[in-house]
């Protein structure tokens, strides 16, 4: 054997073995599709993957790529791929790349996995496998038909016509019991997979031989059901066995027949429907499928009352033992209704499902009448209560939510207007007993409970956290107790109002997806949490409510009024998105809805001032700010926007366009508002200078007119939701110190002020409620409204100094800059790209920052310090660090670049 022959069979010796190609350590992990992990049922034939990178050292970063798919993961698994090899992929991008393989039809399941090429062009070892399957992808792949019950509603005695006048609908409002339908069937041959399809008219909750099926509550979610509604997916092979089987459900009347806003009942529909088709596939591929159809049964049962705002009323005395598993006697139960007159969009569900997230127990439980107990639980959030009650037949528990307490300690409940947030429980006796409602929600903090036939004592009841399950991206915290209560306050109000859609709050006859609300707090939003499948369902019913080019003022779209800074959310909301997850397609996707947006506020306009109207500075403090100039304001800031989404989607002449159109706002916007001898509101000021609308010689005069503004009101903001917005950044620019006294401060009006006063939420105003004045007279008073929560982006952002370029967090950069007394901050955030952290304290001196960047990214890194030979990194001088360039000295600090790792840097303030 020649040696040239030898070193050939060595070589394939080492590829056969596996040691063929040096391995990097560098790994792809948290494997995503369309945003989500290993989602079931979608209606992208060409979804979303992404990865993020993991392994030790510094500036590593991925070259290339290479993802494989198949059909089955026994396929991927033997490398037989049969619907997409990428091939070596030659790119540093690693989040949102595009499908390109085979066409996928309705039901495929695609298992996938990606491996990497470093920045040595080392390969790593392929990441583990996940998975996506695509939903019902036409019209004709549905067999199941509408099925529903109206016993109850044929026999309630009151006529309701649709589109009543809607406060006769409210006053007519009678609950009605929940449906429960089922159907048994045989299975013939061992299962191999199974997935069911549903969705309803109304909320379901789905079982498969007794076993409830998934985890998640208030399922398919709100759409606009003129327009379309949801289906979930499940994978439920387990739940199935071999002979008789059921398959069953509970409806309820959920966005769709329940009280909605304060509308009243019916505002989308009457009657409840369940859809549902199971797919089953045995080991010899031989398929069979059971629908929704005439053959199922229905009938009541205990859940007399569900309504998202009247409560649940549960009768256990009426529960059907066994009635949703096999051999149940159901020869008293009826046929179904079958309604497939009803003809709407099926969309697989994109978003992240509500569940139970967290329990709680009371702080506290008085008595404060004979069998009259307030419980408690020491936080405000959105869910409902659960309890453990042992006694006689028919004794019932009745439990009523609010937010706060009056003064004698009786529950405040003008705040919830017409919502009755009312649980009733009826026992059926014997023994103990445990409940808790899965069809309503609450917005509360105290609960009143009365006729529990026993002390009610903490281990009787139980606070249950609900909201839309987003995974935890944020983490913040620092040497003030008061700005860590902030940030927990506006976590928390995100928790309570994520609630499949950006709702305004949980507890009052509202709960509407207001779009001005949620475009002002999404970037704090996307800190906090990652929103970014919660948004991409989100923006859909946003452009659903879209007529004429308007975008609507609610999503989904309940109320008719066209608004600036509202509306805008349709321009805003894609661009904030593409920012924090560099999702060009959002931007793409939902362009022509832009278009028309922009298109309308150009016909409204004259001689470039805004024509459109709004609800001005929400709840701003005796400080209104002109409407015009609010609408013109936005108007130019929507133009600059469209000029950069037009940029990177390369469509120049629209580009051209809107910045010429933003010139010509901003010429109009300085002739018609700008004048510095003439007083002006806080927001005003502020919408000028974060809105480029002032010429550059007055920049400076609007910012010392700012300030002294603040000044002259005890130095206190005046703000509604759109100034506050931009507060603290603008502040943070040139006046950190400021900043930081509001921040600090406990007058009114501030978040300070809310917390003295009880506190544990954000509030919808700042004068909502003091121990001194009392509620405020409006019944309009949520206390538990995220709208003035955006400061928690500044925490973030400049006290950790965790920002991004706009380039999803490819580019990133730290920029703590301390302030207010603080000695110390850390945070941490999980960006798209992985997790990014920043830690600072100050140490008789010494400015200690530690940093985190993650693989294939780098950051700039600003040291607050004039003496650069003071700046050290692990004890090295960063001047011989090899990891570490200078950029520049600035004044009063120091701009470095480095790659991706930990570092380590001290130097003299």
């Amino acid at each position: 054997m020649t040696i040239q022959r030898f070193l050939k069979f060595y070589a394939l010796l080492l590829l056969i073995s596996g040691c063929g190609e040096p391995r990097t350590d560098l790994l792809p992990v948290n494997l995503r599709c369309d945003f989500r992990q290993n989602p079931l049922g979608i209606d992208d034939v060409s979804p979303r993957l992404t990865w993020i990178l993991q392994g030790e050292g510094r500036s590593r970063r991925q070259i290339a790529y290479q993802i494989q798919v198949a059909s089955t993961q026994a396929q991927l698994d033997k490398d037989v791929i049969d619907l997409w090899d990428s091939g070596k992929i030659f790119t540093d991008e690693s989040a949102n790349i595009r499908y390109a393989g085979a066409s996928l039809g309705s039901g495929v399941m695609c298992f996938w996995k990606v491996r990497i090429w470093d920045e040595s062009d080392q390969v790593s070892e392929w990441s583990k496998v996940n998975h996506w399957s695509v939903g019902l992808l036409q019209e004709t792949d549905w067999v199941a038909q509408w099925i529903g019950f109206d016993e109850a509603w044929n026999d309630r005695g009151i006529e309701v016509k649709p589109w009543a006048n809607q406060i006769e609908k409210a006053k007519q409002y009678k609950p009605l019991p929940s449906p429960h339908l089922r159907k048994e069937f045989e299975v013939v041959h061992e299962v191999k997979s199974a997935k069911v399809y549903v969705t309803a008219l109304g909320v379901f909750e789905l079982y498969i031989n007794g076993q409830r099926v998934g985890d998640d509550y208030f399922t398919p979610g709100w759409t606009d059901y003129g327009k379309r509604v949801d289906y979930n997916t499940y994978e439920v092979s387990a739940l199935l066995k071999k002979g008789k089987n059921v398959i069953a459900a509970i409806l309820a009347d959920g966005w769709y027949a329940g009280n909605m806003a304060d509308r009243g009942q019916y505002w989308y529909g009457e009657k409840l429907r369940l859809k549902a088709q199971m797919i089953m596939e045995d080991e010899a591929g031989n398929r069979d499928t059971i629908r929704t159809d005439d053959t199922w049964k229905a009938s009541y049962g205990p859940i007399r009352e569900a309504d998202l705002q009247g409560g649940e009323t549960y009768d256990a005395r009426l529960e059907m033992n066994g009635w949703n598993q096999v051999d149940y006697d159901d020869k008293s139960w009826s046929g179904v209704e079958i309604s497939d007159s009803f003809s709407v969009k099926l969309g697989g569900y994109p978003g992240v499902p509500i569940r139970k997230t967290e329990e709680i127990k009371p702080k506290h439980i008085f008595e404060i009448s004979s069998g009259k107990y307030i419980v408690d639980m020491g936080q405000n959030f959105a869910g409902w209560a659960k309890i453990q009650v042992n006694g006689n037949p028919g004794d019932s528990i009745v439990m009523r939510f609010a937010e706060k307490l009056n003064s004698d300690s009786t529950l405040h409940t003008r705040n919830l207007r017409s919502a009755r947030c009312t649980d009733t429980y009826i026992l059926k006796g014997g023994g103990p007993e445990t409940w808790e409602p899965r069809f309503t929600y609450h917005g509360y903090q105290f609960i009143e409970v009365s006729g529990f036939p026993e002390k009610l004592t903490s281990e009787n009841i139980t606070g249950i956290v609900v909201h839309s399950d987003l995974p935890r991206t944020g983490w913040f915290e620092c040497s003030d107790a008061l700005i860590n209560r902030i940030y927990s306050n506006q976590l928390w109000s995100q928790r309570s109002n994520y609630f499949d859609v950006p709702t305004d709050c949980p507890q009052r006859d509202e709960r509407m997806g207001w779009t001005g609300d949620a475009q002002i707090f999404m970037k704090t939003a996307a800190y906090n949490m990652d929103v970014s499948a919660f948004y991409n369902k989100w923006l859909v019913d946003v452009v659903d409510g879209q007529r004429n080019g308007m975008f609507p003022s609610t999503a989904p779209r309940v109320y008719n009024r066209i608004a600036a800074g509202w509306g805008d959310a349709g321009v805003i909301c894609p661009w904030t998105f593409f920012q924090a997850y560099n999702d060009s397609s959002i931007l793409r996707e939902y362009y022509p809805s832009m278009k028309l947006w922009m298109d309308y506020l150009e016909s409204k306009s004259v001689n470039h001032l805004s024509g459109i109207g709004s609800y001005g500075d929400w709840q701003n403090v005796k400080s209104e700010t002109p409407i015009e100039l609010i609408t013109t304001a936005y108007y130019k800031h929507v133009s600059d926007l469209m000029a950069k989404i037009a940029t990177v989607l390369d469509y120049k002449p629209d580009a051209q366009h809107y910045n010429s159109l933003s010139m010509k706002i901003k010429d109009a916007f300085i002739q018609k508002f700008v004048d510095v001898a003439t007083d002006n509101t806080q927001t005003a000021d502020l919408l000028a200078l974060s809105f480029d609308l002032l010429p550059d010689t007055l920049i400076d005069s609007y910012r010392a007119r700012l300030r002294n503004d603040i000044w002259n009101h005890d130095t206190t903001l005046t703000t509604g939701i759109h100034g506050t917005k931009f507060l603290m950044p603008v502040l943070g620019e040139y006046d950190l110190g400021l900043a930081y006294q509001l921040l600090n401060n406990t007058k009114f009006p501030s978040w300070g002020h809310h917390i003295e006063n009880g506190a544990t939420t954000i509030w919808e105003r700042w004068d909502s409620y003091s121990d001194t004045s009392g509620f405020h007279k409006d019944s309009t008073n949520s206390l538990n409204h995220y709208a003035y929560g955006s400061v928690g982006e500044w925490f973030y952002s400049t006290i950790a100094g965790i920002e991004s370029d706009g380039s999803g967090y490819k580019h990133i950069i730290i920029r703590p800059q301390p302030g207010g007394g603080l000695t110390w901050a850390n945070a941490a955030y999980n960006s798209i790209r992985g997790p990014i952290k920043s830690s600072w304290r100050i140490d008789e001196g010494k400015y200690h920052l530690n940093i985190s960047i993650p693989a294939n990214t780098d950051a700039t890194v600003y040291i607050p310090t004039s003496n650069a030979n003071s700046v050290v990194e692990s004890g090295r001088l960063i001047i011989d660090s090899p990891d570490i360039s200078v950029i520049s000295e600035e004044s009063g600090r120091i701009v470095l670049k480095v790659g991706s790792g930990d570092y380590s840097f001290q130097s003299d303030l």
